[in-house]
């Protein structure tokens, strides 16, 4: 990772535990569609097929092939772990499992022979365009660096500074300022408020601040992370066929996001208790983001014979309002330590101070605007025994192609009362967005075969590497397979998707350009069973 780029964003804002930052923008743009069981059976790789309401979401021409109308329902259930391998050691999180809703709906198609454009087809559908359950847990020791060594240099900085102003100020005035001081992060004022970091003088007047983990090296670290929710997405399209040759269609969409993070990091002693002034430091933060969006989708399929289906479709970003909310807590037990009144007219060795603390009492919130990558489409699927009556087809095998613009994301402040500080720090955000991730291809390939009203589907589909650097790696995989029911209006779907999930995680970063960063390689292993049922009006 280029050390050096991350350094303006942790001094452009003075509360950096509250800002935006790179990881948030490939939050929303490195996502994997969902569908109805059938499009998840075969990878999601339906950009050239049509007739299948999942279409809205990915090439909206595929509306094109629909002359009746129908109503489906998918609900979903997930099942969600993970593991982190985190400076030589592996560890497994706890599991969770989660209902949802898939890709429902309703279309509505009808033809007019009269008309070149023989039929055309009007779907409103909703669906999960992102899946944000997750759990990733990591541990490890580390005799490099902590998570107060930011702490540490910001006050550091403060300190001097106000030693020079103030030569009488004694270390307590000092620290008593800085907690007050709207120029010094949050995460520094709750390690300064726990005694995680502090200020010490020697026999000569000389004072120097230091971090109390830092002089406990080596640390035991260990963070976990649960994420829940998703982006739902309401969307209208529009799909209609030129001599069942030549199909259009496009669609507009609304998603409406909401995602939730609980995220608990713990530095401690590796030589245990009783031997200095540090034990542990734990911080925990409930972070959450909401808000909606609008995007548009434009596609087209052309059929040069029969059994080829060609597809190609463009999706425009998604222009994103949010609204951030944040709240922590910060503990740190001093071991030998132990007198610090604790409020009770006695003394302890552990102290802990809360984010609202520091915002009279409330958690604060912050507005932002934010717009994902473009995604562009092409698509290719071969019919087996393409005849125009449906029920004698056997089958298909169908790909797609999707080049995704992660470089292109961007965010903007959305505060009426932005300021100058405020306009710098989301420069030089984007700019770090548009420095560390590239465009990626990702693939989908997947195929049916029908026995009368009975079919079979298999799936893979895999997401590229979002990161410039060589050194950080991510990645998508789902395996997939299906079963399938048709007959008198009536279809059944039951769908199984493995996904694994690989991406790295940063436990903290230093804002010194000559420090390397450390991070975890996560792996999330999820699955999930889709249902879909659908009649035919």
């Amino acid at each position: 990772m280029k050390k050096q780029v991350y350094t303006a964003l942790f001094l452009a804002c003075s509360v950096p535990a509250l800002a935006q930052i790179p990881e948030d923008a490939l939050r929303m743009g490195y996502t994997v569609p969902g569908g109805t069981a059938r499009s998840q059976a075969i990878g999601g790789a339906n950009g050239a097929l049509g007739g299948d309401i999942s279409t809205l979401f990915t090439n909206p021409a595929g509306l094109g092939f629909y002359k009746t109308s129908e109503i489906v329902l998918s609900p979903m259930f997930g099942f969600y772990n993970g593991k982190g391998s985190f400076r030589g050691t592996d560890a497994q999180g706890n599991a969770f499992n989660r209902f949802s809703l898939g890709t429902s709906g309703f279309v509505t198609g009808w033809s007019d022979r009269y008309s070149n454009w023989g039929s055309k087809a009007f779907a409103i559908g909703i669906n999960q365009t992102a899946n944000f359950n997750g759990m990733t847990h990591y541990k490890g020791v580390n005799d490099y660096s902590s998570y107060s060594e930011n702490m540490a240099d910001e006050f550091a900085r403060y300190y001097r500074s106000q030693r020079e102003r103030y030569p009488d100020y004694s270390d307590e005035q000092i620290i008593d300022d800085a907690l007050d001081e709207n120029s010094l992060s949050l995460l520094t004022k709750m390690g300064l408020y726990t005694y995680l970091i502090d200020a010490v003088r020697d026999n000569n007047g000389v004072g120097t601040v230091f971090s109390r983990a830092e002089e406990a090296f080596p640390l035991n670290q260990e963070k976990t992370i649960k994420t829940t929710g998703g982006i739902t997405e309401i969307s209208l399209g529009m799909g209609a066929s030129m001599n069942d040759k030549f199909y259009l269609g496009g669609s507009i969409g609304i998603p409406i996001v909401n995602y939730n993070r609980t995220s608990i990091y713990r530095e401690s002693d590796v030589n245990g208790t009783g031997n200095d002034e540090f034990d542990f430091s734990e911080y925990k933060e409930e972070y959450s983001s909401k808000g909606v969006g609008f995007n548009a989708r434009l596609g087209m399929i052309f059929k040069p014979v029969a059994p080829l289906r060609i597809g190609l479709a463009v999706h425009s970003p998604t222009f994103y309002g949010l609204r951030d909310k944040f709240s922590s807590i910060m503990t740190t037990n001093l071991d030998t330590l132990d007198d610090i009144r604790d409020g009770n007219g006695g003394f302890t060795n552990q102290v802990s101070v809360a984010s609202r603390d520091f915002f009279n009492g409330s958690n604060p919130s912050f507005k932002y605007n934010n717009t994902s990558p473009w995604r562009f489409i092409a698509s290719g699927a071969w019919m087996f025994n393409a005849v125009e009556d449906v029920t004698k087809q056997q089958g298909f095998i169908s790909a797609d192609i999707e080049y995704v613009t992660y470089g292109s994301s961007r965010m903007h402040s959305a505060d009426e009362y932005e300021n100058e500080g405020d306009d710098q720090y989301f420069k030089d955000l984007n700019n770090v967005i548009k420095g560390e991730y590239k465009g990626t291809f990702n693939f989908r390939v997947g195929g049916e075969l029908k026995f009368n009203t009975l079919m079979t589907r298999l799936g893979f589909a895999h997401y590229g590497n979002p990161y410039k650097d060589g050194a950080l790696n991510a990645s998508r995989t789902n395996l997939s397979g299906g079963l399938g029911y048709r007959d008198k209006g009536i279809f059944v779907d039951v769908t199984y998707v493995h996904s694994i999930y690989k991406n790295v995680d940063f436990p903290y970063r230093l804002d010194n350009p000559d420090r390397a960063n450390t991070f975890a390689e996560t792996t999330q292993n999820n699955g999930q069973v889709i249902l879909t049922v659908g009649i035919k009006l």
